[in-house]
């Protein structure tokens, strides 16, 4: 399955059903009287969180959604069906931007919350709405309202407890095929991986989610390499995993490239609690690993740990520090978490204009 993580829809809720002119007309009745009911509400729009879904390339293929509409009134003071609503699935943690992507709209972080993004229009009035005592044969029914449309970007974050960040070929893929039960492509070229990985691991019990995204070069924040858009899968993450590649010569300045692309990605990303991996140290000798440890914990920000992802050397230690982080974020999450509302606030928006009387022309009964 291809990943896609970004995809631009257009979303327009049901219009509502017109009203009815009619009168009822039956022998021996000597008054009828108007009887001509109102229109069925159109559909809404909703979003929904769904299961197994971890991708958007649904949306590749279908841009355009739209409900249906309320039917009309009828006769005999009946009233149109309303048109159903329409659901519109998505991965968990897709957040939903305006049409200009400058504002977060609704962010879907938990299974089967639902969010309405357009309200159906309300149904017209039947004839039977406007009798009084001084128009008993009112001949006038409302037009049903129109629903409402908009164009939505789709943004999908991954639900990772972790991260794992690096230049290429720093043996992030290696690391998360050595911890989890995820296959991502291994080689020994750069840019192997090309799309965010996620893999499950399980410690003592506690299971915890690891995303591995592309590596950063330098420049990434401007467009180079595969740029920096993928950084914002790691964005919910309790703590990031910064893995050095221990056996090239440079390793100082790859540390700081990398940590100098999370702070020009901004969105606190470069605050996050970091462990420091020294990765691929079964390459060096035990005299080399003494010598550029020391050198890496005098300018790195967060712990230094050394690892091997072939060897499995130092695995399991930094997997217990990530999960020390990871218990601690999911502490602070749920003090702090609180239901999001249901529908989103459509305050910016111009006030609807109201929408057109017609007045039939004919006093004929139901349509």
């Amino acid at each position: 399955m291809k990943f896609l993580d970004e995809a631009k829809i257009f979303i327009k809720s049901g219009d509502g059903g017109n009203g009815c002119v009619s009168f009822r007309r039956e022998k021996y009745v000597e008054y009828g009287g108007p009887n001509g009911g109102d229109g069925g509400r159109g559909g809404d729009v909703i979003f929904e969180a769904a299961h197994g879904l971890n991708t958007l390339i649904d949306f590749r293929y279908r841009q355009h959604f739209k409900a249906k509409r309320g039917e009309n009134g009828r006769g005999r003071d009946m009233t149109g069906a309303g048109g159903p609503d329409l659901i519109i699935k998505v991965p968990v943690g897709t957040e939903v931007l305006s049409e200009d992507r400058l504002e977060v709209i609704a962010d879907l972080t938990t299974e089967g919350q639902q969010v309405t993004m357009a309200k159906g229009g309300d149904g017209g009035f039947g004839n039977a709405r406007f009798k009084t005592s001084t128009n008993r044969a009112p001949r006038r029914s409302d037009p049903g309202w129109p629903g409402e449309e908009h164009w939505f970007w789709l943004r999908l974050k991954l639900i990772a407890d972790a991260g794992l960040v690096g230049l290429p070929n720093a043996g992030k893929s290696t690391f998360l095929s050595a911890v989890s039960r995820a296959r991502p492509k291994i080689g020994d070229y750069p840019f192997t991986t090309l799309h965010p990985n996620l893999g499950v691991v399980y410690l003592h019990g506690e299971e915890f989610v690891i995303a591995d995204i592309p590596g950063l070069i330098e420049g990434a924040h401007e467009g180079l390499g595969l740029g920096d858009r993928f950084l914002g899968h790691v964005e919910r993450c309790g703590v990031l995993l910064h893995l050095v590649d221990a056996s090239q010569d440079d390793f100082l300045e790859a540390y700081k490239t990398v940590r100098s692309e999370l702070a020009a990605y901004g969105r606190e990303l470069n605050h996050k609690p970091e462990i420091v991996g020294f990765n691929k140290i079964d390459a060096l000798t035990e005299e080399m690993r003494k010598e550029r440890l020391s050198a890496l914990k005098e300018i790195a920000v967060g712990e230094v740990l050394m690892l091997s992802g072939v060897s499995g050397e130092g695995v399991q230690d930094v997997l217990a520090g990530l999960f020390e982080h990871i218990k601690t974020d999911r502490e602070d999450r749920s003090d702090t978490s609180a239901p999001q509302e249901s529908e989103w606030d459509r305050s910016w928006e111009p006030a609807e204009a109201p929408a057109p009387e017609v007045e039939p022309d004919s006093e004929t009964s139901e349509p």
